[in-house]
């Protein structure tokens, strides 16, 4: 672990549970448009159970439930798992949907092969190290079925904010308390050896507007599991 990462993890912390009591909902109601992809995604790979890392107050979450998933949605503001679980409840989902405080730097508390898809929005280029989101990944390949599909966002290189205010290293930097890992087209790959990358594609949300990539990646069958997959050439988006 780098000298700075225990510090930099408990203050982020704590800025989404204040932010997300300061500001509640305040992703609004309608779902990401990655989530919207992810859904037909998830159809397509016959997906039954989803796994959500970095939930926060469960707009994403919720329209998997509406979609007819099951949803265990996990963040480490319990603030915002408190929104998600009372608007399901609001909405009749609660049935379909579980939550858990978790730090994706933490092992998962899941069994081996237990979902059918992963779903994470903006998680990853969080204020995580390389060496973290290997682990992370390791995580995700080792609960998801094999022919399970995960699809994440990340903002990347190409970004305003990349390259500007407080440099933490490792491609880290900071605005308005909000800590970025801002990802380059290796990083994409690197943590996509062992999958097959389906598809890199590059949009950009809200008003800076921020520059994301939105990634779908399927791991391999039962039968060929244990070999590496090496990432395709087609379905890359420049910066």
């Amino acid at each position: 672990m780098t000298s700075g990462e225990p510090e930099l993890a408990a203050e982020q912390r704590r800025h989404w549970q204040e932010t997300y009591s300061a500001h509640p909902g305040m992703y609004g109601v309608e779902p990401s448009a990655a989530a919207r992809h992810a859904v037909a995604a998830f159809r397509a790979a016959g997906a039954r159970r989803v796994l959500e890392l970095g939930a926060g107050h469960g707009r994403d979450a919720l329209a998997f439930a509406r979609a007819g998933f099951s949803v265990h949605a996990t963040d480490f503001s319990a603030t915002g798992l408190d929104q998600l679980r009372r608007a399901a409840q609001e909405q009749g989902l609660d049935g379909r949907i579980t939550t858990a405080v978790q730090d994706v730097r933490a092992p998962l508390p899941l069994p081996d092969d237990s979902v059918d898809a992963v779903f994470a929005h903006m998680l990853l280029c969080m204020a995580l190290s390389t060496r973290q989101l290997r682990d992370v990944l390791a995580e995700v390949r080792r609960v998801l079925r094999p022919g399970g599909a995960f699809v994440y966002t990340v903002r990347h290189t190409g970004d305003a904010h990349y390259g500007t205010g407080v440099a933490h290293g490792d491609g880290i930097y900071e605005h308005g308390g909000f800590a970025v890992h801002f990802f380059d087209r290796a990083l994409v790959d690197e943590l996509a050896v062992g999958w097959q990358l389906t598809e890199v594609h590059g949009f950009e949300e809200g008003a800076l507007p921020r520059r994301l990539w939105r990634v779908t990646q399927t791991l391999p069958g039962a039968a060929d599991r244990g070999g590496a997959v090496s990432p395709p050439e087609s379905g890359r988006a420049g910066t």
